[in-house]
């Protein structure tokens, strides 16, 4: 990490403080609607996280409910000051095959943006999924999904213009508590450098052991690949803590394992079942 960063400014220590204001109202409220899904009504339904891996799972969430993730992370890319953000994803499975994902970033800090260092709302996924039953124990999923560069000019988490994204999955429980997902997919990205290629690759592959009733660790690697420029690649392990079928918790963080990668990105975040709609 650059000296500049250990001895921050006025206005740098003045933006982080609003940056963590702003993370403890979101927490509160993500809190208080994460604890009310641990007190509705009792029924046979749970969570099924996708965070805090890069991958996803073939699973999609309990039909007919809102699950809802959120999340604080900040990474310091490539040596850069260090980008702060708050994921978020709104799930809802129409049946057991079927189902839907808006996602994206709630509010965004990058002080080598161009012309505001923070804004809220970055860009926004929308993503449709479709799973495929093997058996009770593993299955295939297909995730077709486009992101819309609806962040102010230079906090983009995309290409700045329309990307459209094609992930082929495939997810399998081993034996005892072990499950491992598998992902690769292509990006045709609206917007690219001329010397880089207008599509890119991305891989992962994560697995998670579920070492008690409410703990669990997981691990993964994963990467992207695009003509013209560097590959990427990142390690990242995480633990994660279920008070309740409805609520879990996690926390990591995630190393880049070459200078093309960020350097260190640490996370912390939830997903809840919210409420039933249909």
């Amino acid at each position: 990490m650059r000296i500049a960063a250990l001895q921050p400014g006025r206005a740098e220590v003045a933006a982080r403080t609003r940056c963590l204001a702003y993370g403890v109202l979101v927490a509160s409220g993500v809190a208080v609607w994460s604890t009310r899904a641990l007190s509705a009504e009792p029924e046979d339904v749970s969570v099924t996280p996708y965070r805090p891996t890069v991958s996803t799972p073939a699973a999609l969430s309990a039909p007919g409910w809102l699950e809802i993730e959120a999340g604080l992370q900040g990474a310091d890319v490539g040596g850069a000051p260090r980008r702060d953000s708050f994921p978020y994803a709104l799930k809802l499975a129409l049946t057991e095959d079927w189902g839907v994902r808006v996602a994206g970033e709630a509010w965004v800090r990058d002080p080598t943006a161009l012309n505001r260092e923070s804004a809220p709302g970055g860009d926004t996924s929308l993503i449709l999924k479709r799973r495929f039953a093997v058996n009770d124990r593993s299955a295939f999923g297909l995730e077709l999904g486009l992101t819309a560069p609806t962040a102010r000019a230079g906090l983009h988490s995309g290409s700045g213009q329309t990307d459209y994204t094609a992930t082929g999955i495939y997810s399998s429980d081993f034996a005892h508590s072990l499950h491992a997902d598998f992902n690769l997919g292509l990006t045709r990205l609206g917007s690219a450098d001329p010397s880089t290629s207008h599509h890119q690759a991305m891989w992962a592959a994560a697995l998670q052991d579920g070492v008690s009733a409410r703990w669990g660790i997981v691990a993964e690697l994963s990467g992207t690949r695009q003509g013209g420029t560097r590959s990427t690649a990142q390690l990242l392990g995480g633990a994660t803590f279920s008070p309740g079928k409805r609520v879990t918790w996690d926390f990591g963080v995630a190393r880049g394992l070459n200078s093309p990668s960020p350097g260190w990105t640490l996370f912390v975040g939830t997903t809840f079942l919210a409420a039933r709609v249909f």
